[in-house]
């Protein structure tokens, strides 16, 4: 089946248009530096609260942290290099390759020793020593050493300092491991020059015994058992020489200077780690601001409506929840100073259409939730407030809100014959016996056609209604006639009424209506020959705005009815 109303919309020329559809996209993508530090500003009281927030968890969390001290001690090596053998008096070991010095402290010979020695030093409390140990165990388990270090300052042959640096709980602590690291690594060179000589005298004792074994033979010529006599002589000296040489090994490396107790603690350090955190923090949140300004495609300023040619008539600022909720949303408009912001809009409204009486102006907007039905009513009452008569219609026939809007603000109201005599309180009933209708008086000024119980049926309604004939028999005697309809994207209502109306307003929330809703709806509007006055922005938020607010003292009376 086909709609009859879908089947009359004549098809607009403008859509085969490639080249505006380019420019559109084109206007899309252009990110301006204003619009890219708007957008951040409205995000930096969230930055700066989220800020303040983890570098105060920060600094706690670091004055939470148990103290460390580092201490730290040089060893020399002058890359000097001697022959292990029996001709020289002291032995020294070889020169160290690059990062032989580090893999021998993560290695089990070094650190074992220092964990057996840490463990057995009744120097250090018990828990400390206990601590220690474990810690070192672990990290020799892992491979990954990080309470004791070594940094090494080395030219290219070999000559420098290393420095072996210690962390503890205590000073004397961290002292105490930095020294004994120091010396342990000192033991381990030594060991290496003193293996050499004590294979080079293992050597000798089994030459020793095989000349020995030859000489009790016995079975040998004078010559050959005195050249054995004289080998064992040699023999005999040369292992004598080694076991001097044996006191007095040295390896490449000297201590120094020795550790010193350290006054100062090295970490946890609150003050520095807040201010990292926190520049981290704010970093971050400035440059998730600046990605979402420029992805976003939602209307955040009036700026952002120019590209659609239309004016924007008005800016409403957000209404606290908080308001709303006790006092009505018209009465909330009062009290929050919305007097200025609805004085503007309909100044610019009355601007445009003029003053002819019983003019029909439809507010619309793309989806729920945008606030077109509050911003309704909250224009009439500043309507009525200048002296006009407003009826106001709510079109919404799926979920109709005028009637909780006004119950709201007052509990009580009085129902005035429209037409006829008693008949519909609601548009459904209306549009079905358009002769006979009552209206809500909500306030002097004010009556309101209620949309009453929801319905699914409600464009087969519109359409067999004369909707042009019934507004205008029912918009007599009223200055404006403002009607509450259905958004533009989610129902097709919205384009019938907008048909039978003089003017239609669409209400965008700023931060919320995206740009190609704006679009699509206007698109429609236009292919429907709905008539689109201009935007009001709505929800804006004050901070944003660049106007100045002029501020005074005035009180809030109901107005009375004249009669």
């Amino acid at each position: 089946m086909t709609d009859p109303f879908l089947d009359s919309i004549p098809e607009d020329p403008q859509r085969t248009r490639r080249p505006e559809r380019s420019n559109e996209t084109a206007q899309e993508n252009e990110i301006e530096l204003g619009a890219l530090w708007q957008g951040v500003r409205r995000q930096l009281p969230w930055i700066a609260l989220v800020t303040a927030l983890t570098s105060g968890a920060a600094f706690l969390w670091s004055r939470a942290q148990p103290d460390v001290f580092e201490a730290s001690s040089s060893l020399v090596t002058t890359g000097n290099s001697s022959n292990i053998g029996a001709i020289n008096s002291v032995v020294t070991a070889a020169p160290l390759p690059e990062g032989a010095l580090q893999e021998a402290m993560r290695g089990p010979v070094v650190l074992g020793e220092i964990i057996t020695r840490v463990k057995k030093e009744s120097a250090l409390p018990a828990e400390l020593r206990t601590a220690l140990a474990e810690d070192l165990q672990q990290e020799l388990r892992r491979r990954d050493v990080t309470t004791v270090s070594l940094q090494n300052q080395l030219d290219f042959n070999g000559n420098g300092i290393y420095t072996v640096s210690a962390r503890a709980g205590t000073p004397e602590a961290a002292t105490f491991l930095a020294d004994l690291t120091a010396q342990s690594l000192l033991n381990w060179d030594r060991g290496r020059a003193l293996s050499g000589v004590q294979r080079a005298e293992r050597s000798l004792r089994a030459q020793l015994t095989e000349v020995d074994r030859q000489l009790a033979e016995g079975r040998q010529s004078d010559l050959e058992r005195q050249t054995l006599i004289a080998s064992r002589a040699t023999l005999q000296r040369s292992l004598a020489q080694t076991g001097i040489q044996a006191e007095g090994v040295s390896g490449s490396l000297e201590l120094v200077a020795p550790a010193v107790v350290p006054l100062d603690r090295v970490a946890p350090k609150p003050t520095r780690n807040a201010v990292l955190v926190g520049l981290l923090t704010l970093l971050l949140g400035t440059g998730i601001a600046a990605l979402r300004t420029v992805t976003d495609r939602t209307a955040r300023t009036e700026d952002d409506l120019l590209g659609f040619g239309l004016p924007t008539l008005g800016m409403i600022p957000r209404l606290r929840r908080r308001e709303v909720v006790f006092n009505g949303i018209v009465r909330a408009a009062r009290l929050a100073g919305l007097y200025e912001a609805i004085g503007f809009l309909r100044v610019n409204i009355l601007s445009r259409i003029g003053n002819k009486p019983g003019q029909r102006v439809m507010i619309s907007s793309t989806a729920p939730g945008e606030g077109k039905s509050s911003l309704t009513a909250t224009l009439a009452d500043g309507l009525a407030a200048s002296g006009q008569r407003v009826l106001i219609i709510d079109a919404d026939m799926r979920r109709g809100t005028q009637q909780e809007v006004w119950d709201k603000y007052e509990t009580q109201h009085e129902w005035v014959q429209l037409t006829g005599q008693d008949g519909a309180r609601t548009l459904a009933e209306a549009l079905k016996d358009p002769q006979n209708v009552q209206v809500m008086q909500a306030e002097p000024g004010v009556h309101v056609l209620p949309a009453g119980p929801g319905m699914h049926d409600s464009l087969s309604l519109l359409n067999r209604a004369p909707l042009g004939e019934y507004l205008t028999h029912w918009g007599q005697g009223y200055d404006l006639i403002l009607i509450d309809s259905p958004p533009l994207l989610a129902l097709a209502d919205g384009l019938v009424i907008g048909r039978h109306v003089d003017y239609v307003l669409l209400v965008v929330e700023e931060g919320r209506t995206s740009l190609q809703a704006i679009r699509q709806s206007l698109r429609r509007a236009r292919n429907a020959n709905v008539n689109v006055l201009g935007f009001i922005m709505n929800k804006v938020n004050p901070s944003g705005q660049d106007g100045k607010t002029y501020g005074y003292s005035y009180g809030y009376a109901p107005r009375e009815s004249k009669g």
